[in-house]
C-alpha cells in the first residue's frame, strides 16, 4: 500500500496547524522541512524535542527530513556544508526519518554542468560515505539548476557514486520546468533507483505549477507503471500552488487540500490503495 506524506510547512509555519491539517486530510506522515519559520536544520535541540512531542500528540510520522543539503553553489565551502550535513543526520535520527532529501549543488549560470561533474561526484560520494551505518537513505531531488536537474545527470550521479545510501526522488514538475517530458524521457532509466516521489505537476508552456494531473508531468502514466511493478513507498505532497522559490514553496491549507484531493483522485481512478 502506498503511503502519503507532505511538506506541511506549505500549509502554515505553525506545526500545530500543519499537523492538524494533515490529520484532517488523513495524511499520517510529514516530510519535515521547517517549523515556526525556521529550517529544520536550524531548529535548536529544544525545538526538535518539542517537534517530537507534537508528532506523537498528532500521530504523525516523519517520512523524510526535507533538508537543504546540496542546495549551495558548487564553489561554496564544502567542509562547512559537511558540518551542516552532520546536523541533518542527527535530526533524522531524532525524528526517526528513513530518508534525508538532498541536492547536487547549484551550477554557475551559463556554464556547462559537465565542467563541474568531478567535484559534484566527489561531494555526493562524501555525503553517502558520511552516512556510515546509520539507518537512513539520502534521496536526491531533481531540482532545477543543480547538476542533477535532468534524467541523464540524475542517472550519472546515482550510478557513479554507486552507494546503497544514495537513491533518487522523482519530482515530475521539476523535470517539466527543465523542458523534460518526465515519464517519456527519464522514467525507464531512473526507475531502478527511485525510492520516493514528490507530488507536484507543471505546465511546460507557462512554467506554472498545478495540481497533479493538470500539467505535463505525466503523473497518471507514472503511477500506472509504478503500480505495475509493485512500487511501495512514500508519495509526498509538495503543491507549490501559491508560491514557489528556491528554498521551498507555499500553498496554504485550502490549496494543499486541493492538491491532495487531485492526487488521490488519480490514485482512485487507477484503483491504487494508499494510506
Amino acid at each position: 500500500m502506498w503511503t502519503l506524506s507532505g511538506f506541511a510547512d506549505e500549509i502554515d509555519s505553525d506545526p500545530h496547524v500543519q499537523f492538524r491539517t494533515l490529520n484532517e486530510l488523513g495524511i499520517r506522515y510529514v516530510e519535515f522541512r521547517s517549523a515556526w519559520g525556521t529550517n529544520v536544520l536550524d531548529l535548536d535541540d529544544d525545538q526538535i524535542g518539542e517537534l517530537k512531542r507534537l508528532l506523537s500528540q498528532y500521530g504523525i510520522g516523519v517520512s523524510a527530513v526535507g533538508s537543504p543539503i546540496g542546495k549551495v553553489g558548487i564553489h561554496d565551502d564544502f567542509d562547512e556544508h559537511l558540518a551542516r550535513f552532520d546536523r541533518a543526520l542527527w535530526v533524522a535520527e531524532q525524528l526517526q526519518a528513513p530518508y534525508i532529501r538532498i541536492f547536487s549543488f547549484w551550477m554557475p549560470d551559463g556554464e556547462d554542468p559537465a565542467k563541474h561533474r568531478d567535484e559534484v561526484l566527489r561531494r555526493m560520494s562524501a555525503l553517502a560515505d558520511r552516512v556510515g551505518d546509520q539507518d537512513v537513505i539520502l534521496a536526491h531531488e531533481n531540482e532545477r539548476k543543480i547538476y542533477g536537474d535532468v534524467p541523464s545527470r540524475c542517472l550519472d550521479i546515482v550510478e557513479s557514486v554507486g552507494s546503497a545510501k544514495l537513491r533518487l526522488v522523482w519530482d515530475p514538475a521539476n523535470f517539466v520546468l527543465c523542458d523534460v517530458a518526465p515519464f517519456t524521457d527519464g522514467f525507464a532509466d531512473l526507475r531502478p533507483y527511485i525510492d520516493y516521489l514528490q507530488i507536484k505537476d507543471a505546465v511546460a508552456a507557462e512554467g506554472r505549477v498545478v495540481p497533479a494531473g493538470e500539467g505535463d508531468g505525466q503523473i497518471p502514466e507514472t503511477i500506472r507503471a509504478l503500480k505495475a511493478d509493485g512500487f511501495d513507498s512514500y508519495f509526498s505532497m509538495e503543491p507549490h500552488l501559491a508560491y514557489m522559490g528556491e528554498s521551498g514553496g507555499f500553498s496554504g491549507p485550502d490549496l494543499f487540500a486541493k492538491a491532495t484531493r487531485a492526487f488521490t483522485g488519480l490514485l482512485d481512478a487507477e484503483g491504487i490503495a494508499y494510506h
